[in-house]
């Protein structure tokens, strides 16, 4: 049974007990992510997630990493474009030490200024890594160019220069005025009881502020773009896509249908077509991004050089059957039960559960069943997915990035039309 609870400092606590496991899985989620960082702030979000793990008034790293390594435990830590999360997966006779660390990095964390400084030059790398691994940096590239000038196109990671600009006293700021109560989340799901995580948090968390800063929030606008950008390598990277749907709309269990049969399955329309049946590439799929206020579906495929053409036409094509042709009775129940399986085998851990709470509080403000996602699933007509293939895939909506060894490629528009 799943358990929230608002702490009388507006900390929200979600618990979900799994007496048949050991474990426990803990996290902290913030949400706030990259969008809410002013352009001039851009990375200061993740940089912060780095810090945290630095050391605190009374722990260094060194010691946050053996207290962890000594129960056998396991920590990590992302920032997302709108949250970000501190989880560790421990024994469950560990929970109360988790909750003791994780209390002190996100109450206390030192940025030392030599700290910041080293920081600096491990992010400036893996920025450098973004741009040495093409299949990341064509989807950066891609959003980018996709919502032009808005918080959601930008790199989580920042730049090259906002990273050098950060300043102690500035992530200071920043983290006094982001990290408080009512931003924050603890999602805790294992072997466990709801009344002993709460006396837990509540006494760790007891100093938590409750000052938080408002945040501004805009859509972005759509600008189906075609960037070409030249790159010595063995191979294109492309993406094609457009925008989609909101965490919450009413058609979002339909478009995740559509995703699944267009290209998110070994037995998707575009990995049997491109990959198999013509051989075009060894890795191709589609994908969904979902936010509070937009979305986008996005292609990729990876192909020689000279093959782009021919990869772009067969992609075309299917987005206009999938628009145009009405689906298959056998094609949907096939990706109506690979989307069932899918959600059901990765619930099974603490770990991804633990996610799963923690994504709908932010989102949602309230948590979904199981079998209340699966009937949402199972609702889907074909006409419904048809119908979004229509409302998604209008002509002239086509974005397009092209990554590679390209030098001289055009793509018309004409080339992307879906009439």
């Amino acid at each position: 049974m799943i358990v929230r609870e608002v702490l009388p400092n507006g900390l929200r606590l979600l618990t979900e007990r799994m007496p048949h496991v050991r474990s426990v899985s803990i996290g902290i989620w913030l949400a706030r992510g990259s969008r809410h960082e002013t352009e001039e702030q851009s990375g200061i979000a993740h940089f912060v997630e780095h810090m945290l793990f630095k050391g605190t008034a009374t722990r260094s790293a060194e010691d946050i990493a053996q207290t962890v390594d000594s129960i056998g435990g396991q920590m990590d830590a992302f920032t997302a474009k709108e949250y970000a999360s501190y989880y560790f997966k421990v024994l469950d006779e560990h929970l109360p030490l988790a909750v003791e660390v994780l209390a002190d990095i996100v109450m206390n964390p030192a940025f030392s200024s030599d700290d910041i400084g080293r920081e600096k030059k491990v992010v400036l790398e893996e920025i450098k890594m973004v741009e040495d691994t093409p299949d990341d940096l064509v989807h950066e590239l891609f959003t980018e160019n996709l919502w032009p000038g808005h918080p959601l196109g930008r790199p989580i990671l920042g730049t090259k220069d906002t990273v050098e600009a950060l300043t102690q006293d500035g992530l200071r700021k920043y983290f006094t005025e982001t990290y408080s109560a009512p931003n924050l989340i603890v999602a805790a799901v294992g072997n466990i009881e709801h009344e002993q995580v709460r006396d837990l948090v509540q006494k760790s968390f007891q100093g938590l502020h409750s000052r938080t800063e408002s945040v501004t929030e805009a859509p972005p606008n759509v600008v189906p773009t075609t960037v070409i950008r030249n790159k010595d390598l063995e191979q294109s990277h492309v993406c094609l896509g457009t925008g989609s749907y909101r965490q919450d709309h009413d058609d979002r269990y339909s478009s995740y249908v559509l995703n699944t049969i267009l290209g998110g399955s070994m037995s998707s329309r575009l990995f049997q077509n491109v990959r198999e049946k013509r051989g075009l590439a060894y890795a191709v799929f589609s994908g969904l991004s979902a936010y509070r206020d937009a979305g986008s579906i996005t292609i990729y495929a990876g192909c020689a050089n000279n093959a782009v053409g021919e990869l772009i036409d067969v992609v075309i094509g299917e987005l206009r059957r999938l628009r145009d042709e009405p689906l298959p009775e056998s094609e949907l129940r096939r990706a109506k039960d690979h989307l069932k399986g899918s959600l059901m085998l990765n619930l099974e851990s603490t770990s991804s559960r633990m996610s799963h709470l923690a994504r709908q509080e932010i989102y949602f403000d309230r948590q979904f069943g199981l079998d209340e996602t699966l009937e949402g699933v199972e609702r889907v007509s074909p006409s419904e997915v048809q119908r979004v293939a229509q409302d998604l895939f209008r002509d002239a909506s086509l974005a397009a990035t092209v990554l590679g060894a390209v030098n001289g490629l055009e793509i018309p528009r004409e080339r992307l039309a879906l009439r």
